[in-house]
Order: C-alpha cells, then structure tokens, then sequence
C-alpha cells in the first residue's frame, strides 16, 4: 500500500510539474492510472484531496487557477520549486541549528528536524552549537495552542485565500472573514495573522486565538499585492499594541499584572492593595487590559478607559 501510494504521489507531482496550463481535476484523472481506478468521483476526490496535501506537505508548491470557465485547474510551476543553491557559514548553520530547537508543536519539530538533515546532506557544515551547554538549563519555546495556526500556516506558505469566523474584543458573537494570509507573528505569547481583509478592502492582523470554528481554504489567487516581511512585521507591532503614542494612567491591584509592570514607565503605591502605573498607550492597549478583568481600572485617558469599559459589556453580554 504504501508503495502505491508513494507511486501515486510520484505521477501526480510529475504531471503538476510537467504541464504548461493548469489541468483539471478531470484531466489529472484521466492522466493516473490510480485515479482511473478508483471506484466512485467521491472516492476519487477523497484521494486526489489527500495526494494534493500530502505533496505540499513535502515542499511542493501547487498552484490554484480558475480557468475562463470558471473550472479549477492546478499546476507546480518549475520556478517555484526550484531552489538556487544554498550556500551557509558556521554562525548561519549555528542560527538554524538553534531556529529548529524552538519549536514545541511535534509536527513543526518533525519538519524543522528533516529539513536541518537535507541541508547537512547537501553540505552544510556541522556548527558547534554554542548553545548546546545550555540548553539542558534554558532552551527557547515558542508554544502553539491555536488550532487555526497549523491551517493558516499552509495557507501562508501556499498563497491560499481562507474564510474563519471571527470574534472581536468587543462583540458578543464572531463574524466572517475573507483574507489573503500574509504571515505569522508571536507577539507577547500570542499568535497574530496579518493578511488583506477582502469585505473591508484593507490589510489587518487577527488574534489567532479569537478564530472560532475551522479554517478553511479558497480556490483562486490572491487579489491584493503581498508587502515584504518588514511591513507586515511593522503592521503586526502596530495592531498588537506595540507602538506607543502617548502614556495612560491605570490602578493595578498589588501582586499582579506583573507583564504590565514590566512596562511600566512610573509604579506609586496607592496603599489597601492597589498601585497606580503609568504604562505607554498605543492601538490594542484596550484589548489587552481587559485581560487582566477586576485587576486593573483604567484612570486616563477618557477614551481608553470608555473603550475598556465598552469590551468588558460586551463580554458580560456574552
């Protein structure tokens, strides 16, 4: 079984790479003797469904076309899987050695893992790992707990458009969202996608632990330009209440909010449990403060504090 199915894999990214036009599902049937063979269309959708994952799993980038009468077609083309040849110094190998021991989600580690062994075999050197002394005391740890990561993450990596629903901070029930997914942040232990909202016809970046519901893909191309990295790294900082313009003043309940505590730029003790802060005020302030619910009353601004207060009805509301 398992040979067949390599077999199968094998001519299906052949006919992807060797075709000049998107083929059909109807045509790629026709072209692989498994797919002949199998005993129903949704038998055989099943299995194509699988192999097409299966293969980008592998490193293939298949490409998703409507065609004039609107039939989807698919195609790899050769220039994008093609590498040019990978060239690294002892630090580079030294920083992709430690890159790969940072994640803690088992199937990222498989595939950070494979990849390290492919490049050693095509000759990168084998670092010393500075870090190796270390790492039985400290290692670094990026958690992932959001099931919508793993989806979008593929579909980021593919130049897929999705479709999720999701929930604002201050809205009772979740909404849906048709983006082009751009990239992936972790931001202060959180996972932030940016991409272009198609409804609203501007780049955003969503709090991936209010996705709700499955994460699921659309045929056709993206119809809005991708930035470069440094952009969309810049557009995550800003929405996730990274860059400051001005300072508010808030009560927070002595022994805890230690992360704002950290960013405080002033501490006074008030006295009966509570100490007032003075902390730098930027988009997503309000949305992080509600976090820490009973323990933190915003004192100014006026319109953090009205937007505080307008998130927590909300979430009473449910």
């Amino acid at each position: 079984m398992a040979i067949a199915k390599a077999e199968r894999l094998m001519n299906l990214a052949l006919c992807l790479l060797g075709t000049r036009r998107p083929l059909s599902k109807r045509e790629l049937r026709g072209s692989i003797e498994a797919y002949l063979e199998a005993g129903s269309d949704d038998s055989f959708n099943r299995m194509f469904e699988r192999d097409k994952d299966d293969l980008r799993e592998l490193g293939l980038v298949i490409a998703t076309v409507e065609n004039l009468d609107g039939e989807t077609g698919y195609l790899a083309r050769r220039d994008s899987n093609r590498l040019p040849a990978i060239t690294l110094d002892g630090e580079e190998a030294a920083a992709l050695g430690l890159a790969a021991k940072v994640w803690q989600q088992a199937r990222l580690a498989g595939a950070a893992s494979g990849a390290l062994q492919k490049l050693r075999a095509a000759g990168m050197p084998e670092a010393e790992d500075s870090y190796e002394a270390h790492h039985s005391a400290l290692e670094p740890r990026i958690p992932v707990h959001e099931a919508a990561f793993e989806p979008l993450m593929l579909a980021c990596r593919d130049r897929r458009p999705v479709v999720f629903d999701y929930r604002k901070a201050n809205a009772a029930r979740p909404g849906q969202r048709h983006v082009e997914p751009w990239t992936l942040e972790c931001w202060r232990g959180h996972w932030y996608l940016a991409g272009w909202d198609r409804d609203r016809g501007a780049e955003r970046v969503f709090r991936l632990s209010r996705i709700t519901g499955r994460v699921r893909s659309r045929a056709g191309s993206f119809t809005a330009p991708v930035p470069d990295v440094v952009t969309v790294r810049e557009t995550v900082e800003t929405w996730a209440g990274e860059t400051a313009t001005r300072s508010a003043r808030i009560r927070l309940r002595t022994g805890c909010g230690y992360p704002l505590r950290s960013r405080a730029q002033s501490i006074r003790e008030l006295g009966e449990g509570w100490d007032e802060l003075e902390i730098p005020y930027g988009h997503g302030l309000d949305a992080w403060l509600v976090e820490f619910g009973p323990d933190v009353v915003v004192l100014e601004p006026a319109d953090l504090r009205a937007d505080v207060v307008e998130r927590l009805r909300a979430v009473a509301k449910g």
